[in-house]
């Protein structure tokens, strides 16, 4: 398995725990189409990553003990509302421009 294949798990793991739809491991493994090993290997390195995951014995699956969500990637960020009026498209504000002479 690659590391985007591993990613890709990691955020469907994240995904059916935050729905509450991951099942007991037998079955979330064979839903992944992965061995129950491999899910194990998966779990852990999402803890290691310090995701709340614990066992639910009375629910027989996965759950997170506090609300989180895995994100992993590269993503364009929003600009505040100071870092867009900074901005103008390269060229100065004019009446800045003319202050600095006055």
């Amino acid at each position: 398995m690659n590391f985007k294949e591993r990613i890709n798990l990691v955020e469907r793991i994240d995904q059916l725990i935050r729905l509450k739809a991951i099942g007991t491991p037998e079955k979330l493994a064979e839903r992944l189409d992965i061995s129950k090993r491999q899910l194990h290997r998966i779990i852990n390195s999402m803890k290691e990553l310090d995701a709340p995951i614990v066992y639910n014995l009375s629910r027989g699956s996965y759950v997170y003990e506090e609300p989180v969500q895995f994100r992993f990637g590269f993503y364009g960020r929003e600009l505040n509302l100071e870092e867009q009026q900074n901005i103008n498209s390269g060229y100065q504000n004019i009446s800045t421009f003319f202050n600095y002479f006055l």
